[in-house]
């Protein structure tokens, strides 16, 4: 099938670049690939929204019904000191970027599913279920497409009854918008060499719950951000977050930076411990909990930010790590990102233009609110890196509050999350609490709520490069970490009679790319299921 734009991801990026391109031209034909079953069934996100972005998309959004309906009312900060301390933050000591006035708390799937209907209004034709599974490529070397995943074949390789042939979709520019470390994006950044001269990628692992609470529990538009405890107990760096929408229900989620040294960190268990602490237990308490996700996060910055142009397409959204860690926010950036795209693929197609490089994003790129507010707040993720959240994020107020982002030095930030992680033998092992099946929970009771699920005859899509690097070599030395970063018991280390075998329980998959990142030895590699397959997520 032949189109002038194909865009992979229904996203906030992926989405935005589709209507903008629309907007500019509405002979320019549009596709959109979506490995979701709908359109916000892969979506996670916090999400305190800033409406930048939106607001040049579409001025008339409110009058569009776009689903923002809570306004931001307050912001508490606290400081965790252990499971029962805390400290609250005087706004007047809080990093600007924290301050949230002329924002809203949304479902960011519900957004996308909105952003969905808008694109279609305007001719863009949406494809969810189909997975983009390979890279198509000109006899130049340029990009001229992609190619989805076939459908209906077995874990043996061989087809079944339902068998149907992927199709291939080609365009004169592809855009990637995947989200964080998408696959294709990570083969893109490869082939051309994206990454040369800048810092490795740096991410996080958000897990997050929804949750219904009584109506003396609820204040609609009350955001709650935290730093310390649980984390801090095994040098851990991130943060907690909760957030009050409307309808009596409440957000909770831990974001752990995947830079953890410690092998013996389980993401899922530090984010069960935290809801236990009073501040966050206090609104929860009587509550039933009613869906559960997790997504891991870019935040490298500028820093690592990569070339986003090579030859027949781009790189956008979090796919090129344009979130912006000291706002915690990334989905306005991601808007933006998409939309100069979409104006300079307009122009191009307009002059005549196929498959070369669109080298002018670059500067339209540079030129931007999205890229300047990113250099402004550059050094927050190294320097809560090198100094940890309470002295890294007093530097930030000084950079930020006083120099505006000024000050004549880029931090630096070189080594690989992947390559933190010491020894477990020279690690305290962490006992974690049981879970009380009240306000904590375990893993596969969570990924049962995830509504998840894949075709369970077909090739797995956790792959290795190699079979014996898991008991092995990962074993012996960080007691297989993946048992613990994996926040869907995806992997297993299972006792048997003839020894011990690494299981991989690919059903369990809640694509949020975790293992592909955090795997010591770069090892494990995600590739795309079967299209449709995965979580199936309300409204995240």
């Amino acid at each position: 099938m032949e189109y002038d734009v194909v865009i992979v991801g229904a996203g906030p990026a992926g989405l935005a670049a589709a209507c903008r391109i629309r907007q500019l031209n509405e002979d320019i034909s549009v596709c959109v690939v979506e490995k979701g079953s709908e359109v916000g069934a892969h979506i996670l996100s916090g999400a305190v929204f800033e409406p930048t972005a939106l607001d040049e998309l579409f001025p008339d959004w409110k009058e569009r019904g776009a689903p923002l309906n809570t306004p931001v009312k307050g912001d508490d900060i606290y400081v965790m000191g252990g499971a029962e301390k805390a400290t609250r933050v005087p706004n007047l000591f809080v990093p600007s970027t924290m301050h949230n006035e002329g924002n809203y708390i949304i479902s960011l799937g519900n957004l996308c599913r909105w952003l969905a209907d808008q694109a279609e209004n305007l001719g863009v034709e949406i494809f969810p279920g189909f997975a983009a599974a390979e890279i198509l490529y000109n006899d130049d070397g340029s990009v001229k497409g992609i190619a989805t995943g076939d459908m209906g074949v077995g874990a043996n390789g061989e087809h079944k009854d339902a068998y149907m042939p992927g199709m291939e979709l080609h365009a004169k520019y592809t855009l990637f918008a995947e989200g964080c470390r998408g696959h294709l994006g990570k083969q893109l950044i490869s082939q051309f060499k994206l990454d040369e001269g800048k810092d490795p990628q740096h991410y996080g692992i958000g897990i997050k719950e929804i949750w219904k609470v009584a109506d003396d529990k609820h204040e609609q538009g009350l955001v709650v951000h935290t730093a310390g405890w649980p984390l801090d107990e095994s040098g851990s760096h991130g943060g907690g977050f909760l957030y009050h929408l409307e309808d009596n229900q409440v957000v909770v989620g831990l974001i752990t930076d995947l830079a953890y040294s410690n092998p013996h960190v389980s993401p899922f268990d530090e984010f069960q411990r935290y809801k236990h602490h009073p501040v966050i237990k206090q609104y929860l308490e009587g509550g039933q909990r009613v869906a559960y996700g997790a997504r891991a996060i870019t935040k490298g910055g500028l820093q690592s930010q990569p070339k986003m142009t090579f030859p027949g397409g781009l790189l956008i959204g979090d796919n090129a790590g344009t979130l912006n860690f000291a706002k915690i926010k990334g989905n306005h950036t991601a808007m933006k990102s998409g939309m100069i795209a979409a104006e300079t693929v307009a122009e191009a197609l307009e002059a005549d233009r196929s498959g070369d490089e669109l080298t002018e994003y670059s500067e339209k790129y540079r030129e931007s609110w999205a890229w300047k507010e990113l250099h402004k707040q550059r050094n927050f993720g190294p320097a809560q890196h090198k100094w940890g959240n309470i002295l890294g994020s007093a530097y930030a107020f000084i950079d930020i509050n006083i120099f505006q982002g000024k000050l004549p030095w880029t931090l630096s930030d070189s080594k690989a999350d992947h390559a933190q992680l010491k020894p477990a033998a020279d690690c305290k092992k962490i006992d974690y609490p049981k879970p009380d099946g009240v306000l904590s929970f375990d893993k596969l009771s969570s990924v049962f709520i995830s509504n998840t699920n894949h075709e369970e005859d077909q090739p797995c899509h956790l792959t290795l490069k190699d079979d014996e690097i898991p008991l092995n070599h990962n074993l012996p030395i960080y007691d297989e970490p993946a048992q613990r970063y994996c926040p869907a018991g995806v992997y297993e280390v299972v006792e048997e009679a003839g020894g011990k075998r690494f299981q991989i329980n690919a059903q369990n998959c809640v694509h949020c790319k975790t293992c592909d990142i955090k795997d010591p030895t770069q090892n494990i590699v995600w590739v795309a299921p079967e299209g449709g397959g995965g979580p199936n997520y309300p409204n995240m």
